[in-house]
C-alpha cells in the first residue's frame, strides 16, 4: 500500500544537502503508513545560504508538524531558535524544530541520545567508562555531550579543525564540570568507546578515520556514516574484535523521541525496524 497525501496530511520536513544520503524517511513514513498517522517526511535540499530564511517561512504553513534537520545546517539552526534545549545549548547544534502555540521555535537535538540509547542498548556501561570522539562537528558534538550526561568519567575529543574541539570541550565543562576532558590526539587506545563521528567513510576512496591498529579489542565502536550499512571502518573494527554499532541504529533509538518531541505517537526501535525500507 502506497502512503497518500492529502489537504489533511501534515508535513515534517527533512533539510539538508545532499538529500540522496537521507534515511530517515523511509523510516518513519513506513511507520506512519502502517499506523495510520497522516504525517509525512518529505526531504528537501536546502542549500546554505537560503536556510535562515527558508526555516522561518516553513514554519509559516498551517501544516507542518516539525522539521529534521541534518548536514550542513544543524549549526546554523541555533541562531534561528526563540528556545532551545540544553542538549542544544551544549553542542551548539540542533536537529530538530517545532512551533509551539504561541508560534515560537522550539529546539531540540537527538542525535546523540540516540547514540547513546543504542550502546546501552547492546549491553554497554557508560557510567564510568571512557570515550574518544571523533569529530566536534554538529553530531559528535551531541555524541559528546550525551556521553558526558550518560556519566562517562573521560571524555577525548579529536578533529582535525583544534579550534572546534577546544570550543566543544570547553562547553562540556561548562555543564559538566567533574569529567576529564582531553584534546589533540587522535590515538585511539585504551579507550572503552570509540566514534567515528565525522564524514570519513561516506565515500568509497576514504581512507579509515583512526588508526584502527590502536583500538582495544574489547572497545565498543560506533559509527555515524549511514550511506552503507557496515563502513570499512567498522568492519576493521570487527575484525579485531570490538563490538560495533552502524550508523543507522542511532536514527532508529532516536526516532520515539522525536516523535515525541513532534507530538505525534511513539513506538519503538523494534517496530521501526520491522516497517522500515531502508536503501543504500
Amino acid at each position: 500500500m502506497t502512503q497518500s497525501i492529502s489537504g489533511h496530511t501534515r508535513l515534517i520536513a527533512h533539510l539538508g544537502v545532499p538529500t540522496e544520503s537521507f534515511k530517515a524517511p523511509m523510516i518513519y513514513n513506513p511507520y506512519f503508513e502502517e499506523k495510520g498517522i497522516d504525517v509525512v517526511v518529505m526531504p528537501m535540499g536546502c542549500e546554505a545560504e537560503d536556510f535562515p530564511q527558508f526555516l522561518r517561512l516553513l514554519f509559516r504553513l498551517r501544516n507542518v508538524a516539525g522539521a529534521l534537520v541534518t548536514m550542513p545546517h544543524k549549526v546554523s539552526t541555533v541562531a534561528l531558535l526563540d528556545e532551545a534545549s540544553t542538549a542544544v545549548k551544549v553542542c551548539g547544534a540542533c536537529n530538530a524544530v517545532r512551533r509551539d502555540e504561541e508560534g515560537r521555535l522550539i529546539g531540540d537535538m537527538f542525535d546523540g541520545e540516540g547514540f547513546v540509547r543504542g550502546l546501552q542498548r547492546k549491553g554497554r556501561i557508560i557510567d564510568g567508562a571512557s570515550a574518544i570522539v571523533f569529530g566536534s562537528g554538529g553530531v559528535g558534538s551531541a555524541i559528546a555531550a550525551s556521553l558526558a550526561n550518560a556519566g562517562a568519567a573521560r571524555l577525548a575529543l579529536f578533529d582535525t579543525r583544534p579550534d572546534s574541539a577546544e570550543k566543544l570541550a570547553a562547553s562540556l565543562k561548562a555543564h559538566y564540570p567533574a569529567i576529564e576532558i582531553e584534546t589533540g590526539s587522535d590515538d585511539p587506545a585504551g579507550f572503552d568507546i570509540v566514534v567515528n563521528a565525522t564524514p570519513i567513510g561516506m565515500n568509497p576512496a576514504d581512507p579509515l578515520p583512526m588508526d584502527v591498529g590502536r583500538i582495544a579489542p574489547e572497545a565498543f565502536v560506533g559509527e555515524v556514516v549511514m550511506k552503507q550499512e557496515e563502513t570499512p571502518f567498522l568492519a576493521a573494527a570487527r575484525a579485531k574484535g570490538c563490538k560495533t554499532q552502524v550508523g543507522t541504529d542511532m536514527l532508529f533509538e532516536q526516532i520515539p523521541a522525536y516523535l515525541e518531541f513532534f507530538g505525534l505517537p511513539s513506538t519503538t526501535p523494534e517496530e521501526l525496524r520491522r516497517l522500515s525500507r531502508i536503501r543504500y
